[in-house]
């Protein structure tokens, strides 16, 4: 749970003016190769499912109305995995990514993988110059030992299922910096995602602050953050807001995760082994994966953004959905900017989800 936000009320759909938005309504996208038959790609359905070349008859309008009715910059987006359609609303607006960018470092350090650059067995040590902020459960083991050695599969377990800030910065360090994540979205083509320049430059930054070392130890940096002036505080998180350095597009995101579900950004065992990881996320429970009903399983990543004045700067979930009879959809909720409860929040996300859910097979 997040201090300091708002309070209220679960979050109701109801109707309101339409938004100026980008990205909104039903598109047909190339459907690219045929996908590989396993357990965690299944092949697609056949061409003659309804739902294969359009979105069923009254999702594109559901989905627009919970988005219409809930407060703040929202983007949601949808896509078919197995089929020819996604739908979206501001999906091609820019949105804080937060710890959902955690996805970008991880497919960068498959790919050197695949590329024989790295090996999942490779030890990085990590000691207290490489400690970050916010969660990072390794940093108990660090002040205790010293230092730690990890794999880099260990890494990669601890930065998407358990969201911890310190591995993923190891695995960033590993793998060559925020430069070879921007090379790698380059090269596969993944379109509107930016990324930041690291975990502790990006916090420090969204907050107003100049990163020091000691900021990563117990509560310094909420500290230092509190005594700055609130003018201060309120034009560095204006100016990320704005034009978030670690922006991505609802819609750029969900044609992302559709490429590594039809296994075409990454080996096929890597593809195997991230959506195995992914299917472990321990955050977000209560976010899209709970709008879900029983027999769908959900692979994601969750992304949470600093309070302010109980504003929260990027609270957001993206994965990957699996019907029970094999169908997938890709789902991407991202709010930019929301101030309210987090109850709210939450209810939007399960919404979502359980509209996919609902219309399917329709």
């Amino acid at each position: 749970m997040l201090a300091g936000c708002v309070s209220g009320a679960a979050f109701v759909p109801a109707p309101r003016q339409a938004q100026a938005h980008s990205g909104s309504g039903p598109v047909t996208v190339a459907i690219g190769p045929p996908v590989r038959a396993s357990a965690a790609t299944p092949p697609p359905r056949g061409t003659l499912d309804p739902g294969f070349r359009r979105p069923p008859p009254g999702l594109n309008e559901r989905i627009a109305g919970l988005w219409r009715a809930y407060p703040g910059k929202t983007g949601i987006a949808v896509q078919r995995i197995d089929g020819e359609w996604a739908i979206a609303q501001r999906g091609g607006d820019l949105f804080p990514q937060q710890s959902v960018s955690k996805l970008w470092v991880t497919l960068s350090v498959l790919d050197a993988v695949d590329n024989g650059r790295l090996s999942l067995d490779q030890k990085v040590r990590i000691g207290p110059e490489d400690l970050t902020l916010f969660h990072q459960p390794i940093a108990g083991r660090v002040q205790a030992e010293g230092s730690v050695s990890m794999s880099v599969r260990d890494l990669i377990e601890t930065a998407i299922t358990m969201s911890d800030n310190t591995a993923n910065d190891s695995l960033l360090r590993t793998v060559g910096g925020p430069s070879a994540v921007r090379a790698f979205i380059s090269k596969k083509d993944l379109g509107s995602i930016r990324f930041g320049p690291g975990e502790r430059l990006l916090q420090s930054g969204t907050a107003g602050l100049t990163w020091q070392q000691s900021y990563s130890l117990g509560r310094n940096f909420q500290t230092a953050r509190a005594a700055l002036p609130m003018p201060t505080r309120q034009a560095a998180m204006n100016n990320y807001l704005a034009n978030p350095v670690d922006g991505a597009s609802p819609a750029a995101i969900a044609s992302a995760l559709t490429r590594l579900a039809r296994g075409t950004l990454l080996s096929p065992a890597s593809t195997d082994y991230l959506l195995g990881v992914m299917s472990r996320t321990k955050s977000g429970p209560k976010r899209l994966k709970a709008g879900l009903p029983a027999g769908w399983t959900f692979v994601h990543k969750t992304g949470t953004g600093q309070d302010l004045n109980g504003m929260t700067a990027g609270y957001n979930d993206i994965g990957i959905a699996t019907a029970p009879d094999g169908t997938r959809y890709a789902i991407v909720v991202m709010m930019g900017s929301t101030t309210s409860s987090v109850p709210a929040r939450m209810a939007l996300m399960q919404a979502v989800s359980g509209a996919v859910a609902e219309f399917h097979g329709r």
